[in-house]
């Protein structure tokens, strides 16, 4: 394809950083994104804006009071897929220098598209002992909708118990919301949270446990019955390898358990009748590439990277219902970006080499929908397609007078 299908969508003198999935809106006339100019600022950034797709216009949705380099922050926005609502990682409002933002401190906040500013506190947090039931105590990041936009998926680190053993969890309805006491760090939450993977220190060499879940996907688009993500475990030489696992929801099982919310001294458990499940078994896991599962919209693969006999990142999948798990790919390049997988579930979109590719996974077909030279800036984070699978949106850096600004562009695909 050639270069004159892209173009350069915002053109603000600040960072407009998209998430790696769910950035349109669902009629996709919107994208949103967050202020960052680096990846790594979330608790510097203060603003989260969408941007229209054709005609360029910006708004904001939310801004953070009283921002500095220690929080709050907000970052990593993305849609409901079918409500003109978004959800966001929020630090805590009262960051400061002595407690700044921080992967333990942080909850999604959610905004209605025709209501800016008026957050709606999506999970719970509850630091006071006895600890409500669904509410958490840590730090909950990188949200992801359910396909019917009913349930939120999360990554979340614990405040006070292991807070580096990163764990998988999930928000589901509860009526009435769930309601803390007030003090310092607490507040409310729209949905009930609980975790559901569990994870140990030191898994057992050749065991199915696992010391990290993380970067999960919901499986198929249509419903909210399971998640896949990557465990961190031990082969039988003791090596850590990621493979890929799945839990089954049940909203009604997460709720009736009201006791794994966990006492002072603990982590949150895993709900009694929440179990997951090893699904990959590989010789040499997952790439160690930040990358999330993606799904097949109907559910039947889980899609990823794996490395190669020469170390490149490859695009691999593995069928949900029998574990098999196979290379789908064999670039004579290295994948350098999370990928994304098409809503009809017949392509893949990635980075590598800095331009932006398209990839069928059935005939196999590449291509390339950006040209970018040695000269030209980076290509950052993951490209996104539009609901209706016409466009792609990425983010690159763009020379604006001299500083570089992450921009959103477009690339229309066939």
């Amino acid at each position: 394809m050639s270069e004159s299908k892209v173009s350069t969508l915002t053109i603000s003198a600040a960072g407009h950083t998209i998430h790696h999935n769910g950035v349109f809106s669902p009629d996709d006339e919107w994208i949103v994104f967050d202020g960052r100019n680096d990846d790594t600022k979330i608790g510097e950034t203060s603003v989260i804006g969408m941007v229209h797709v054709h005609t360029g216009e910006e708004r904001i949705l939310y801004k953070t009071d009283h921002q500095t380099i220690y929080g709050p922050g907000v970052g990593a926005a993305s849609f409901s897929p079918k409500e003109n609502t978004v959800v966001f990682i929020h630090g805590l409002y009262d960051a400061n220098e002595a407690e700044p933002y921080d992967m333990t401190r942080r909850f999604g906040l959610a905004i209605r598209t025709d209501k800016p500013m008026q957050g709606i506190h999506m999970d719970a947090r509850d630091v006071m002992a006895p600890y409500t039931a669904g509410a958490l105590r840590g730090g909950t990041h990188s949200h992801g909708w359910s396909g019917d936009g009913k349930l939120i998926s999360f990554t979340y680190n614990d405040e006070f118990v292991d807070p580096d053993l990163r764990t998988v969890g999930v928000m589901v309805p509860s009526v009435g919301g769930v309601a803390v006491p007030k003090g310092k760090g607490n507040n409310n939450g729209a949905l009930y949270s609980a975790i559901v993977s569990d994870v140990v220190r030191e898994p057992k060499p050749g065991s199915d446990e696992i010391s990290k879940a993380f970067d999960e996907c919901w499986v198929g688009v249509h419903g909210s019955s399971k998640i896949a993500f990557q465990g961190n475990t031990r082969n039988d030489k003791g090596e850590t390898i990621t493979e890929i696992y799945t839990v089954a929801i049940d909203p009604a099982t997460i709720t009736k358990d009201t006791v794994a919310v966990g006492r002072m001294g603990e982590r949150p458990h895993v709900p009694s009748g929440v179990q997951q499940q090893r699904l990959s078994r590989t010789s040499k896991g997952l790439s160690d590439l930040r990358h999330w599962l993606r799904s097949s919209p109907d559910g039947r693969y889980i899609y990823a990277l794996a490395k190669d006999e020469q170390g490149r990142n490859q695009l691999v999948r593995c069928e949900v219902a029998t574990g098999d798990f196979d290379y789908i790919s064999s670039f004579d390049f290295s994948v350098s970006s999370p990928i994304n997988i098409s809503n009809s579930g017949d392509r893949a979109t990635f980075v590598a080499n800095n331009d932006v590719y398209v990839f069928d996974l059935e005939s196999k077909g590449l291509d390339r929908l950006t040209a970018n030279t040695p000269a030209d800036l980076k290509v950052v984070g993951a490209p996104v397609f539009s609901r209706k699978d016409d466009k792609i949106a990425f983010n690159q850096f763009v020379d604006q007078h001299g500083t570089e600004y992450i921009q959103i562009k477009l690339v229309r695909v066939n």
